[in-house]
């Protein structure tokens, strides 16, 4: 893993988008150079098409999924996946390149060509993309520890990297009730040190359940990291692989003096500039959008276009968001409040579109301006559910030490929420965000944004 502005990023991923952005340079800049009637102008001049197309080719590939682990995919989605991508990338360097200069050598053929390369390019990222997978060797992890917290861990790591061995669980001193089975367990006549390098392990994973005096050999722990591998506990771990806080695990202490959380005057200043500059382009853009949407909810149903509701914002300051009206007006007759829910009765069925595309999210935009939200942020409860889930679950006030997102760490990491279980989930997501947030992160949330919203997953 790479750590870059606090935030995890897998090194095969960063390796990727950076071999690939440089090929395309090479690649396009190649295109310029041959067809071009004067090689001396040839960059200076086309330069700019080569750049912008070459972060475009990265924003397409981005988008459309094409760095992400391929188990994830079935053939029909890597296909279609595939055909998106190529489509978008082509009709960007048509448009791109139908921008050189007038007299710039045969602009056809640079056109043409530079198309062929980027065809090119999108098929060699799907077929690399196969072929590392079916062939990388990932990490080799020692989990230490064999009670419920080590089994978890190797759930998590099998789940969250399939390319990852664990090579066995080194049960610890004072676990008397190991829920991993037998066969897992590596053998302690052997101390840890000898186990790890018999083994040839990369990380070590400390997951023990019984942390009394004696259960943690902290000297081995230390000759293991002296040695040259990698040594996580259970929270470093869980953050850094999975990109959450587990609360199960966490402690006040390590909340208070790790590093992380925190705002700061040049964060809030940088973070607020960046939400009313680009909130308010989104109204512009989005403007046809919600004109049609707002049309749409007034023709089948009687009842305000917006739906106005009480929020918990920052500092638990009660504050109304604006959304579209996606349910009955009736939809809370008795006065109680209730968790959205699959295949929800109360929805319409105009509602039930513009929630599955999340343009009933759109007025949010207008309190982003306001001030009351960000664009990137831990979603807005109801204080209602707020009242409820801080006395059920620990450290669920932290969330509100920022100003709530339209969208969030969470919306893009898990599925909709509609318990206190749900709710739970998705803190430890925003507890990441809250500790580890930066402009990147926003920009990578927003990023993963688009995808959500294009496949419409999550939706409800």
């Amino acid at each position: 893993m790479v750590r870059l502005f606090n935030h995890y990023f897998h090194t095969w991923t960063v390796q990727r988008i950076a071999f690939d952005f440089l090929l395309s340079l090479l690649a396009l800049a190649g295109v310029v150079l041959v067809q071009a009637d004067n090689v001396v102008r040839a960059l200076p001049s086309a330069g700019p098409q080569v750049l912008a197309l070459a972060a475009g080719l990265f924003m397409i590939n981005g988008l459309s999924g094409l760095y992400q682990r391929v188990q994830e995919w079935s053939f029909a989605q890597s296909m279609l996946r595939m055909g998106v991508a190529l489509g978008l990338a082509v009709l960007l360097t048509y448009q791109i390149f139908s921008l050189l200069p007038v007299g710039f050598g045969d602009s056809v053929a640079i056109r043409t060509s530079a198309m062929l390369v980027i065809v090119a390019l999108i098929l060699r990222r799907v077929v690399m993309g196969y072929w590392a997978t079916q062939s990388r060797a990932g990490s080799r992890v020692l989990v230490f520890g064999a009670g419920p917290a080590a089994q978890m861990v190797g759930a998590t790591l099998r789940a969250a990297d399939p390319l990852a061995t664990i090579v066995g669980y080194y049960p610890g001193p004072n676990e008397k009730q190991p829920a991993v089975p037998e066969a897992e367990r590596l053998p302690t006549t052997q101390s840890l040190i000898q186990s790890a390098r018999r083994l040839g392990v990369d990380e070590i994973i400390v997951a023990l359940t019984e942390r009394r005096a004696g259960s943690m050999p902290l000297r081995e722990l230390l000759d293991c990291k002296l040695s040259g591998v990698r040594v996580f506990d259970l929270t470093t771990y869980f953050e850094r692989m999975l990109g959450q806080i587990r609360i199960d695990f966490v402690n006040a202490g390590w909340l208070v003096f790790g590093d992380g959380f925190n705002q700061g005057f040049y964060r809030t200043a940088v973070k607020r500039a960046f939400d009313i500059f680009f909130s308010s382009l989104l109204i512009l853009l989005a403007s046809p959008i919600m004109l049609l949407a707002a049309i749409a909810v007034v023709l089948e149903s009687k009842g305000p276009v917006f739906y106005k509701q009480e929020r918990v914002g920052a500092n638990n300051r009660v504050f109304k968001v604006v959304k579209f009206r996606s349910m009955r007006t009736d939809a809370e007759k008795d006065g109680k409040p209730r968790w959205a829910t699959k295949n929800d009765s109360r929805i319409t069925r105009v509602g039930l579109f513009i929630r599955k595309t999340r343009i009933d999210e759109l007025p949010q935009l207008f309190n982003v301006l306001g001030g009351d939200m960000s664009l990137v942020g831990p979603r807005p409860e109801r204080p209602f559910f707020v009242e409820q889930l801080t006395n059920e679950i620990p450290y669920y006030a932290v969330r509100h030490s920022l100003k709530p997102g339209v969208t969030g760490w969470a919306q893009v990491r898990y599925q909709y929420g509609s318990s206190v279980e749900d709710s739970q989930e998705k803190l430890q997501y925003d507890l990441y965000y809250v500790k580890n947030h930066s402009l990147l992160l926003d920009l990578v949330i927003l990023f993963e944004t688009v995808g959500v919203v294009l496949t419409g997953k999550g939706a409800q």
